[in-house]
């Protein structure tokens, strides 16, 4: 049985290594409910937020719901959609 890592521990751990690669302190937040839900309210209630930064899947099924949802243009801001397969390096090389 694998067991999966609990949410708040993978958000401190990629709050630490943001901290690391940039010396910026990440603000941390956490909504409870549907995903795109959360988001859609999380994006309107704070103006501070200017672009979004989502991974896709790399599955068959299709993108993922987030995605959809940002493609179409349901909610206004800039979105920047990585692809799931990408390395790190490949991701580095985007800043």
């Amino acid at each position: 049985m694998r067991l999966m890592p609990r949410p708040k521990g993978m958000l401190y751990e990629a709050a630490k290594v943001v901290n690391e690669l940039s010396g910026i302190l990440p603000e941390l937040v956490i909504h409870y409910g549907l995903t795109a839900e959360c988001l859609h309210q999380l994006l309107k209630d704070d103006k501070d937020i200017s672009i979004l930064v989502l991974a896709s899947g790399t599955g068959k099924e299709g993108p993922e719901p987030l995605v959809s949802m940002f493609a179409t243009g349901v909610q206004a801001i800039p979105v920047t959609i990585v692809p799931g397969n990408f390395t790190n390096e490949q991701i580095d090389a985007l800043a």
